[in-house]
């Protein structure tokens, strides 16, 4: 099946020029960028001298990035006029980028914080062909310098450089048909159609079974793996001998329909409540491991960390960190053991929310200098296409250093709630089955790490009971 269509708007190459140099303020302003609808996002914006260059020729970044989804997508298309979503009867459909710009009063300032100055609004039509929302093309929409609309008169006439470009962004999607501790089937989805292309099982082992991964396939576990799981094990031990309760041994394998495993998430640091609380804290989280099969052997792929934090007001979050692990290899082991961080933020346990990795805005280790989202490689308007750079995640080489756009989605139930995961993940990051399978796993994992991370006063759900790694040592 073909992935699904969604597109991003993407803002950058940002930069401000202002008529005079009488300007109190630092070599940085600061802007808000709003599409109504979406969620705002922030960003800086340099100061051009007056003799400086045109930012083109320096300026390579991106500020914001809208993601339009297949409901978003159905929902302006299906739309004929709203204050901020107009279809001129012609085939095309608008969006009013708003752009609000800020100055800081002080130099060295701190940006949006009391020292910040409103300086005016960049307002940007964004015109979208019927064939840019059905992914068909890619379009540079605003390429070129922008009147600022100032809130006082007051000579300095600023002028803003933005770049805007609406890009095709397929994501295939899959979805869970039960709570992934129910040995569920998933499916990928492509509009009504639902395609079976998984199953899961979950299982519970003791702490001593961590070199026993293997599923009926006779994978044996590699060396890398397991150095990585005892490590991970060992190194907790003294700890875990003090705690009165834990959390582990839960695992998920996923296979294909043939029954081979094609990926696996297994808890490597049991979950256990820190002393004198009942609650998993950031200082000593569980820990996952994400493993893909490669040469008859399970490998290590992604680590996946979990704990439970105060999110204000009452209410908690779940908060997590995510690394890609180096693979075997000479660049690895220049590298040593540390991975890639690529997701570290905190889901509500109350409601859930989703699990994202998107390493768009964001800094990065290295980037391509053909990056689907590389602004640099822009070189006026019109339209363009994405040069597609960036290979699978299996293939062997250290994946951080070209590891750009956006990666994979996942929802994540809300505390005590069963939840079937639908997991997104972008096209040009799936070039096997392997490469889909590690990303249902990553999901199952977070999934579970909402349960894992369950105050241990209260009882884990049923399902989890029947199977449960909590127990008094």
């Amino acid at each position: 099946m073909d992935p699904c269509q969604f597109f991003r708007i993407a803002i950058g190459n940002l930069g401000i020029k202002f008529s005079t140099t009488n300007l109190n303020c630092s070599s940085l302003c600061y802007c808000k960028i709003k599409i109504k609808g979406f969620q705002e996002q922030t960003g800086t914006v340099p100061v051009i001298p007056l003799d400086g260059s045109h930012p083109e020729g320096q300026v390579h970044t991106m500020s914001a990035c809208f993601n339009l989804t297949k409901s978003d997508l159905e929902c302006l298309i299906n739309s004929r006029s709203t204050p901020s979503r107009k279809y001129d009867g012609g085939g095309n459909y608008r969006l009013d980028l708003k752009i609000d710009v800020y100055t800081d009063k002080f130099p060295n300032g701190c940006g949006f914080g009391s020292s910040a100055k409103f300086l005016g609004t960049v307002l940007v039509p964004l015109e979208l062909s019927q064939q840019v929302l059905e992914g068909k093309t890619s379009t540079m929409m605003q390429n070129g310098w922008v009147l600022v609309r100032e809130k006082k008169k007051n000579g300095l006439n600023p002028q803003l450089y933005v770049s805007v470009k609406a890009q095709p962004d397929p994501r295939f999607v899959f979805e869970f048909d039960g709570e992934p501790e129910c040995g569920p089937q998933v499916f990928q989805v492509q509009g009504n159609i639902k395609q079976p292309v998984f199953t899961c099982k979950f299982s519970f082992r003791n702490s001593g079974d961590y070199n026993n991964l293997r599923s009926s396939s006779a994978m044996s576990e590699p060396s890398t793996s397991r150095n990585w799981l005892s490590t991970l094990i060992t190194d907790k031990d003294h700890i875990h001998q003090q705690q009165v309760k834990e959390r582990k041994g839960w695992s998920i394998t996923v296979h294909d329909l043939s029954g081979s495993p094609v990926a696996a998430a297994s808890m490597v640091t049991p979950f256990v409540p820190s002393q004198g609380s009942d609650r998993v804290s950031k200082s000593n989280p569980g820990a996952w491991l994400i493993l893909r099969p490669g040469e008859g052997t399970w490998k290590p792929w992604g680590r996946l960390e979990a704990w439970r934090e105060r999110a204000g007001a009452g209410s908690d979050g779940l908060g997590h960190r995510f690394e890609l692990l180096p693979d075997a290899g000479p660049i690895a082991s220049a590298m040593g053991p540390a991975g890639v961080t690529l997701a570290q933020s905190s889901i509500p346990t109350r409601p859930g929310g989703k699990f994202n990795i998107d390493i768009t805005t964001g800094p990065s280790p290295t980037g391509s200098p053909n990056s689907s989202y590389d602004f640099g490689s822009w070189t006026g308007s019109g339209s363009t296409s994405s040069s597609g750079s960036e290979v699978g995640l299996g293939s062997g080489w250290w994946p951080g250093l070209l590891y750009k756009g956006f990666v994979m989605s996942s929802t994540v139930g809300g505390e005590g709630k069963g939840n079937k995961p639908v997991v997104e993940v972008g096209a040009q990051h799936v070039t096997c089955t392997e490469d889909a399978a590690a990303f249902v796993a990553l999901a199952a994992a977070m999934d579970l790490s909402m349960d894992a991370c369950r105050p241990f006063s209260q009882k884990l759900r049923k399902e989890l009971r029947q199977q449960s790694g909590e127990f008094v040592v």
